[in-house]
């Protein structure tokens, strides 16, 4: 008996010993059907292998596995589920790839192959945050992003930095659970050896709604001195809408580009109108820097309103702020100002006390009630004068050149621009109707039609074809080669590093174009400018400083086809200069002879 139970005792046992090894055996057995390999090469843009990058595969609910690169830029991994993975190429000074594999990418061998190339990303963004609540002090913990490049966090001493970019346009934004979030951008230009140094300070007192005394320390510059906006001609072609650009400024709040102006709204969608009235904060308005001179100390608003009457007027009004100042502040410009009339009237703001100054402005309507309440008011023109401006006139003053319309005063107030190089081509196509999309894109190009003053004397121009923005002549038996059909100015400082300029242009069909680039100076001598070079068809000089010129070669498809025209500036270096580029009717009954704007550089 007792032999029989230590047999089945046995035999109990052995089956144990087997299934586990048999359990065993299977757990160190990964190399069945569900696994594979993920191999591949990494290299550059030339083709070359890249070593020592890191390569991550990550899995739903797996762990990461990670291995580098070889000399010879080769990775492998193995014993990875047939599955969907993500596959991440990391190494510093280089864009981040990541690409992903499914089931289907594994072939009859269970190998997938994940090849890729990276860019070079060795530019990156920096600064230090400080904290207006401590007097300055470094702010940490302060979340940085940079869109899909990632967020890093700011130190204890407050720097931050965002490494591993190629030089391109970015949205900066700064956030922190109690301070008003920041958003800055950077453009290529930005980049100086391939980094971007951005210092911000948070927890600044809001001057204007939203935004605070370093946000606005970086506001659009208001160069010029007039600014139109709306769809209807006053007098063609002054001004349609092919020629008034105040949708390129910097709008906050409810706003609308409409046929009678630029319209400033009260926020009235149904979650705001529970918003209490606040007769000294703008519930909407447009702001920019300006420099105040004795010739534009008087700004003038021509506006109208919609929703509006006697009874009950739309509030608005301006506002200072000097951020020069030892604590900046919000300024009103006189009262507030009431209106209510579907007719245009003139308002002026006298800007006297800051002549010398570069000042943020601030044109706005105010809330006058809480609940359903719905008022526009209509900017038909913001304009700078040494008086007020009245009716759809011309701003006033001594001409620089004979029927210009370019006055002295207005040459001498323009502001020199920090931009050098500019671009006629527009992101965005639009017609008409549907315009204002295509403007607010050219804000973030330095496009020409929102960085020049363009100038519609006797023809308006062409703002979306292909090749670029288009001045142009009209078709008439008048000749002239003193006044231009249009022009565009603009004004630098000229100086060593920035005194060449180079336009690339083409024109159309077989007729000569007749233009003309206009230097003039802040005591009104005129020069008219020869190019030093060019790359036309044909070119040569024409009447009282014109060149005329064919090219047809050209387009969206052929950027090395425009011809360039080289000008020397150095017989202004140490000069604030504008410099205006004219389209002149040379010959008679000749078409519409168009200039077309590709590029402008000062180098």
């Amino acid at each position: 008996m007792n032999r029989i139970l230590r047999a089945i005792g046995y035999i109990l046992l052995l089956g144990t010993v087997l299934v586990i090894q048999s359990s065993c055996d299977n757990e160190d057995e990964p190399l069945n059907d569900n696994f594979g390999t993920i191999t591949g090469n990494v290299t550059d843009g030339a083709g070359q292998p890249v070593s020592d990058v890191t390569v991550t595969i990550s899995g739903i609910d797996e762990e990461d596995v990670s291995v580098t690169t070889g000399a010879d830029g080769k990775y492998t991994v193995e014993n990875v589920s047939l599955k969907l993975h993500a596959v991440t190429f990391s190494k510093s000074g280089w864009l981040t790839v990541s690409n992903s594999v499914q089931f289907g990418d594994f072939d009859e061998g269970k190998v997938a192959t994940v090849d890729v190339t990276l860019v070079n990303a060795s530019a990156k963004i920096i600064g230090a945050i400080t904290d207006a609540k401590s007097g300055g002090g470094p702010l940490a913990d302060v979340n940085v992003t940079v869109g899909v490049a990632g967020t890093v966090k700011s130190g204890a001493d407050g720097n931050y930095a965002i490494e591993n970019l190629v030089v391109d346009n970015y949205t900066v934004t700064f956030t922190k659970e109690n301070y008003v979030t920041l958003t800055r951008q950077v453009t290529p230009g930005d980049f100086i050896d391939g980094v971007v140094t951005m210092n911000v300070t948070m927890g600044s007192q809001e001057l204007l709604r939203g935004l605070t005394a370093d946000d606005l320390s970086s506001a659009d510059k208001w160069y010029y001195n007039e600014y139109r906006g709306g769809r209807n001609a006053d007098a063609y072609p002054h001004w349609d809408w092919a020629c008034d650009y105040m949708s390129t400024l910097d709008f906050r709040g409810a706003w609308q580009e409409q046929n009678e102006g630029t319209t400033l709204q009260i926020r009235n969608n149904e979650d705001e109108r529970t918003n209490p009235a606040d007769l000294n904060v703008f519930d909407s308005f447009v702001y920019g820097s300006k420099l105040i001179t004795a010739d534009n100390k008087i700004l003038s608003l021509r506006l109208r309103t919609h929703n509006a009457d006697e009874a009950s007027p739309a509030h608005f009004g301006v506002q200072v702020i000097d951020l020069s100042a030892a604590q900046p502040a919000t300024v009103k410009i006189g009262d507030n100002r009431t209106y209510g009339s579907g007719d245009y009237t003139d308002f002026e703001f006298d800007l006297s006390e800051y002549v010398g100054k570069e000042v943020i402005l601030a044109i706005g309507i105010y809330r006058q009630a809480t609940g359903d309440y719905w008022k526009q008011l209509v900017l038909r023109a913001i304009r700078f004068a040494d008086r007020k401006v009245t009716n759809w006139d011309w701003l006033p003053g001594t001409e620089v050149i004979p029927e210009w319309k370019l006055t002295q005063e207005t040459a001498r107030s323009t502001m020199p621009h920090t931009k050098k190089s500019f671009t006629g081509l527009s992101p965005v196509s639009g017609n008409r109707d549907n315009y204002v999309d295509a403007y607010r894109a050219w804000r973030d190009v330095g496009h020409v039609g929102a960085e020049w003053s363009f100038v519609p004397l006797k023809k308006d121009p062409e703002v979306f074809p292909a090749e670029g923005y288009i001045l142009k002549t009209r078709n008439t038996p008048e000749v002239s080669t003193t006044v231009p059909d249009a022009y565009m100015y603009a004004k630098f400082a000229i100086a060593s590093g920035s005194n060449q300029l180079t336009f690339t242009t083409r024109n159309f069909g077989s007729n000569f174009t007749y233009f003309k680039l206009t230097a003039i100076e802040d005591n009104g001598t005129v020069t008219h400018v020869a190019p030093q070079s060019n790359t036309a068809q044909e070119a040569s000089a024409a009447a009282d400083g014109c060149w005329k010129f064919k090219h047809g070669d050209g387009g969206s498809g052929n950027p090395e086809g425009y011809a360039s025209f080289v000008y020397d500036l150095s017989q202004f270096d140490g000069k604030n200069v504008t410099l205006a580029f004219g389209v002149y009717n040379g010959e008679a009954n000749t078409g519409e002879n168009k200039l077309v704007f590709h590029t402008i550089d000062l180098n």
